[in-house]
């Protein structure tokens, strides 16, 4: 989803672009066309590494399409960490000319809030918690960070719910709207970090062209809402009928099994780093977002 959203600004910017995939394929648009990586075995074309001026890393198993099974949980540490790894290693190994990597990451990093409202919101330098996908970051975090030893600019986006018409939780959100309800998830109060899929893209474009950028940023609008919050707004500005039902927190447990921690958990992120870096946010409040993702 990032990724398509992201190649279409890139194209309209432009850039030529080399889409790194599993299966050779052919490209029928302008600037734009495909190589070869195999993340298992660690390999990738060298003459991409050699070409590339930037590198941006956006692969990963969707956290939220399946049950998380054991082997699903490995699916998705693997499909980070080891991606992270092949770049890190390709980098190292192959003479280039890369000026910076920009990685995606996830604010899955932080625990639940410690309260609700949280008065002090998660910032970069706090620490990480300790499931499972706050360890799966760590992991792939810790697996890109090799490249700063080259001297190369490193840019991590630890990001929050990506509200796109193209896929990610909105679409879910939605669905129940078609038969005229507005689900809300548990009690409704867990506080949901998000933030709009164009300005998401236009924070990876800083990163690409600003040298200034470096490090760990949290991808998230300055403005999170309550998970009841952003249902009933995602349904007022459908413009039907709707009925505002709750799904019991023990229904999630047993329909989504561990994962339901996660649909289940508020962690309110602060955007305070990227603001005072100069970004200017299209999509501040979740009311204009939804607004541009309704029309």
């Amino acid at each position: 989803m990032i990724g398509s959203a992201l190649k279409k600004a890139l194209t309209q910017k432009s850039y030529d672009i080399i889409i790194l995939s599993r299966k050779s394929q052919s490209s029928r648009e302008k600037n734009i066309s495909y190589s070869v990586w195999d993340v298992n075995n660690q390999t990738i074309d060298e003459q991409v590494v050699k070409k590339a001026d930037y590198i941006v890393h956006v692969a990963g198993a969707n956290v939220g399409e399946k049950r998380w099974t054991k082997k699903r949980k490995k699916e998705i540490i693997d499909s980070r960490v080891k991606s992270a790894e092949l770049i890190a290693k390709a980098l190292w190994q192959i003479p280039n000319n890369v000026k910076a990597v920009i990685s995606s990451s996830a604010i899955g990093y932080y625990g639940p809030d410690p309260q609700i409202p949280n008065p002090k919101p998660f910032v970069e330098t706090d620490q990480p918690f300790n499931d499972f996908l706050a360890t799966t970051v760590v992991a792939w975090e810790s697996a890109m960070r090799p490249i700063e030893e080259l001297g190369k600019r490193l840019v991590f986006f630890r990001t929050g719910i990506v509200l796109s018409n193209e896929g990610g939780a909105y679409i879910e959100f939605k669905k129940p709207l078609k038969f005229g309800l507005a689900s809300i998830l548990g009690n409704g109060r867990q506080i949901i970090s998000w933030i709009h899929i164009d300005d998401l893209v236009r924070l990876y474009i800083e990163a690409i062209e600003n040298e200034n950028w470096t490090g760990i940023y949290n991808a998230v609008a300055p403005n999170p809402i309550s998970n009841q919050q952003l249902v009933k707004e995602i349904a007022k500005q459908a413009k039907g009928f709707y009925i505002t039902a709750k799904v019991p927190s023990t229904i999630l447990k047993v329909a989504l099994g561990e994962m339901s921690i996660e649909v289940l958990k508020s962690t309110t992120v602060s955007a305070e780093k990227i603001k005072k870096a100069g970004f200017k946010f299209l999509f501040p409040t979740v009311q204009e977002a939804v607004d541009s993702l309704s029309r």
